[in-house]
């Protein structure tokens, strides 16, 4: 059985293969939470390594290991990740102000 704490490497898909996942999902059933389990479990298949190899075989080996704590968990680690080309990182953003202004 896999653990998040098993998971050493994220490495996340582009965006178009993020719509791709979510357009797949969406012939596979239009029920919204199975959508989303779906969705999500792809991503983590594809997303999550242990050393260079994946750690999941397939979506569904993702929804046989993993509840849906863990694997919410592993997507908000794969969403902290930080932007692996510097220049994609804005200097100039403040989060402090960005907190303060979301506040209103």
């Amino acid at each position: 059985m896999m653990r998040p704490e098993d998971i050493d490497g994220l490495r996340p898909v582009t965006a178009g293969r993020l719509l791709e996942i979510w357009r797949d999902t969406r012939e596979k059933t239009e029920e919204p939470m199975e959508r989303c389990l779906l969705c999500n479990a792809q991503v983590l298949a594809e997303c999550c390594f242990q050393g260079q190899e994946p750690a999941f075989q397939s979506a569904a080996a993702v929804l046989e290991q993993l509840t849906g704590r863990q694997m919410e968990t592993l997507l908000r680690r794969l969403m902290d990740e930080p932007a692996s080309a510097p220049e994609a990182v804005n200097p100039a953003f403040d989060p402090a102000r960005f907190r303060a202004l979301e506040k209103g």
